[in-house]
């Protein structure tokens, strides 16, 4: 990200003195897709594209912020009950107010800020912009009090308080923990995390964004959520002597002990969960050797639980995965919770062109438009710049 970016916009825009700058990055899911909400693993890194943010106390009780993307102004009171309207500007507005509750003594600030995390891609741009603000905050108005945890923590709060999503911990947390060259395995349940090296060295990581978001009718997340609930209380009923919180809980034995008594649709579910829980702990096995080609083979096996089992893909999906197959990619699979948005790819670096032309170009003649390509590198997670 480009510092003169946003500086001279600042400089532009406020009293010409200048603050310090600011950056926390989107996030990418390496494995484990809806696992979360069934008390599994997750496993994020931070990429090197996010929200840059240039701050400085103002001296006011007033807090004055430039979109530098929107072309747009915004100003609300440090004390203010109900925030700013424009959605954009409620993401730093509920920051604000939930350092506040941690003990930083917010005053008044100028902000001018931007991103190059792509919309629609699922790597988590309102979490970077939290985590940015939240970053920020801690440092000019709190001396780095308030703990890595509690500015992830801020950030779910603002979304879940101040902007209406009930979104879990992945994204702030990723945000914020992220370090360079390393991924990172966060036990959902107790919040728990460990660091793992990835270094593909040979390989590169690239994102395919078909651009593509179907409506769907009802609500196919509240669905699939609830055919797992729907199996964990069976699991309670038939093994009396046991206590099963999510399926995170559950044995293969155990799942097959109770096929008969759930629907084929939840059965099936469930046992795309599972089989991802063995995944990720597999992945990690495989990133602690630097074996990339299990990796590989992972994502795929990913790809096809998503897409067969938790039914969660879309023609367009298939297709990207298809074509990385074709291609010898090493891995490919649905990135997010599908139905549209992106395939993350990994690829041998001697691939890495004739890939990116064969599904930019096979991928624009079936259905109209080309895909986004997006290459990333795992990076730091929020710090200050300078």
């Amino acid at each position: 990200m480009d510092t003169e970016i946003v500086r001279s916009r600042f400089i532009k825009h406020f009293d010409g003195k200048t603050g310090n700058i600011y950056m926390a990055p989107g996030r990418i899911n390496l494995i484990g897709e809806h696992t979360d909400y069934n008390g599994g693993f997750v496993f994020p890194g931070a990429v090197d594209k996010g929200i840059m943010a240039e701050v400085r106390p103002n001296g006011l009780d007033t807090v004055i912020l430039y979109s530098i993307d929107l072309k747009d102004r915004v100003e609300f009171k440090v004390d203010d009950p109900k925030g700013p309207k424009a959605t954009w500007a409620r993401y730093i507005y509920g920051i604000v107010k939930e350092m506040q509750g941690f003990g930083v003594p917010v005053k008044g600030f100028n902000a001018a800020f931007y991103g190059d995390v792509p919309l629609g891609a699922g790597m988590s741009s309102s979490a970077a912009l939290e985590s940015c603000f939240a970053f920020a905050l801690n440092d000019l108005f709190g001396d780095n009090k308030v703990s890595k945890w509690d500015m992830a923590l801020a950030g779910q709060a603002t979304e879940h308080k101040y902007i209406g999503v009930n979104c879990g911990i992945m994204d702030q947390f990723a945000s914020v923990f992220g370090q360079e060259g390393k991924l990172m395995r966060l036990d959902c349940r107790s919040r728990e995390f460990e660091y793992f090296p990835f270094n593909p060295d040979g390989y590169k990581l690239v994102l395919v964004n078909s651009k593509v978001k179907h409506e769907l009718k009802g609500s196919p997340y509240n669905d699939r959520r609830h055919s797992c609930e729907n199996v964990v209380k069976a699991l309670g009923k038939h093994f009396a002597d046991k206590k099963f919180e999510t399926l995170r809980d559950a044995s293969w034995e155990e799942l097959e002990a109770v096929k008969n008594e759930v629907s084929e649709e939840d059965y099936t579910r469930a046992h795309f969960v599972l089989g991802e829980k063995d995944r990720v702990l597999a992945v990690s096995d495989a990133l602690q050797k630097g074996d990339y080609e299990t990796v590989g083979k992972k994502m795929y096996e990913t790809h096809y639980g998503l897409s067969k089992e938790y039914e969660v893909s879309c023609e367009e999906l298939d297709f990207l995965n298809d074509v990385a197959k074709e291609d010898g990619v090493t891995g490919s699979r649905i990135m997010g919770g599908g139905f549209g948005g992106c395939t993350i790819n990994l690829v041998k670096d001697e691939l890495y062109d004739k890939f990116i032309a064969d599904v930019t170009a096979k991928f624009k003649d079936k259905y109209g438009h080309e895909p986004v390509i997006i290459p990333v590198v795992i990076s730091q997670g929020a710090h200050k710049v300078c």
